[in-house]
């Protein structure tokens, strides 16, 4: 891949997760008629001062420690990275953290490790699919690489659909980094998930109530969602449901940037959530420009509302992080920019040397993970998802 197009689709994936997560933060939680009656229809920032969440912070967090270790990153480094960068330290009110986040964080205080520190009610979440794009970056055109990555990041937080949630997300980021169609992008993510898994069936139904023939707009974001929401639980973080959102709306847009974030914006549920998977699967296939200017321009550093230590980065400082001039350099040229978009030296990289051996790259990345043949044609997959029952909700 052209290193130039790398780039591009980089930046294209880590802004479009921050902007879906900033448009899509307001409906969280919340139903589509809920929605309809205070905004009408989303179609831009309906706050004057737009910011990310948790989904965002996460991301950078996570796009750090792999930009410190690469493909040998193993549990332990992310364990340590946990400890030293958020269950350790008292500061901050750790704001609008979900429920994995928290309880993962309780269990580290305990002093459990991983894996029993995912083990808490709600490792089923999707808060380790909010934070899956830059595995995708890192590993582009290797969905197989991608997910081995994010299961290792995920084991730490996760069990079962939670890991298969994230697995899908990275995976697809993958594909979707080299320019693969949308049905290679599907393909790839349901090539690294047990296919009888919840995610899996999630994900086949969304994207095919997405594809089938709709009167309008609000007809097929009914479809989607009721092929994939569970009427009536009270808790929207699940990551089957929030996956099968994404993709779906994803699917709806035909990759489209724009269509595939308000669609998954005004279906509510786990909004910053959706919006911000959509919007890195469309931003890693578009690349950056797909990006409505208006839209890139409103975010800025995160702000450390949930992680204190990541305030100050931006998630162009991450892209440039995981996609290095030369992919054959080591450890050099994996470190940040001189002062980061927060107008503060982004050290945090340098200080994971503190808690953690020094990083080697893989070079040969043939040797991890086979090659990823992409799917040619829509039809050759959806061929194979075999009949679905929408519920009656």
């Amino acid at each position: 891949m052209n290193t130039a197009v790398g780039n591009d689709r980089a930046r294209g994936a880590l802004l479009g997760l921050a902007v879906g997560d900033a448009l899509g933060a307001p409906a969280e939680n919340l139903r589509p008629s809920e929605i309809r009656r205070r905004w009408g229809r989303i179609e831009g920032f309906v706050s004057d001062d737009p910011a990310g969440t948790d989904d965002t912070e996460y991301a950078i967090f996570s796009g750090l420690l792999l930009a410190r270790h690469g493909s040998a990153l193993d549990v332990s480094h992310v364990e340590r990275a946990w400890h030293h960068w958020i269950a350790d330290l008292d500061e901050g009110p750790f704001r609008g953290a979900g429920f994995s986040e928290r309880g993962t964080l309780e269990n580290l205080r305990r002093g459990l490790a991983a894996p029993i520190s995912a083990q808490h009610r709600h490792a089923w979440s999707d808060g380790l699919a909010m934070r899956a794009a830059p595995f995708g970056v890192f590993a582009a055109g290797r969905p197989t690489e991608a997910a081995r990555l994010v299961a290792v990041d995920g084991r730490v937080s996760h069990e079962g659909e939670g890991i298969y949630g994230g697995q899908a997300v990275a995976a697809g980021v993958a594909a979707a980094m080299v320019g693969s169609g949308l049905a290679s992008v599907i393909a790839a993510a349901l090539s690294v998930v047990p296919m009888d898994s919840w995610t899996a069936r999630s994900l086949r139904r969304a994207v095919a109530a997405a594809q089938r023939p709709h009167p309008d707009r609000l007809t097929m974001e009914r479809a989607v969602r009721s092929s994939v929401v569970i009427a009536g639980y009270p808790w929207t973080d699940l990551a089957p449901e929030a996956v099968g959102l994404a993709f779906g709306a994803f699917t709806a847009a035909r990759g489209d940037f724009r269509t595939a974030v308000l669609t998954a914006v005004n279906m509510g549920r786990d909004a910053d959530t959706t919006a911000a998977v959509a919007g890195a699967l469309a931003g890693a296939l578009n690349g950056e420009s797909a990006i409505p200017p208006d839209w890139a321009g409103a975010i800025g550093p995160v702000r450390g509302s949930c992680l204190p230590s990541m305030r100050g980065y931006h998630v162009l400082d991450i892209a440039e992080l995981l996609t290095p001039e030369d992919p054959d350099a080591a450890g050099p040229a994996m470190a940040p920019p001189e002062r980061g978009r927060g107008g503060r030296e982004p050290s945090a990289v340098r200080d994971m040397a503190s808690v953690a051996p020094p990083f080697e790259p893989v070079r040969d990345m043939a040797s991890v993970a086979p090659p990823f043949e992409p799917v040619r044609e829509m039809a050759s997959l959806t061929a194979s998802f075999g009949p679905v029952r929408e519920d009656r909700r």
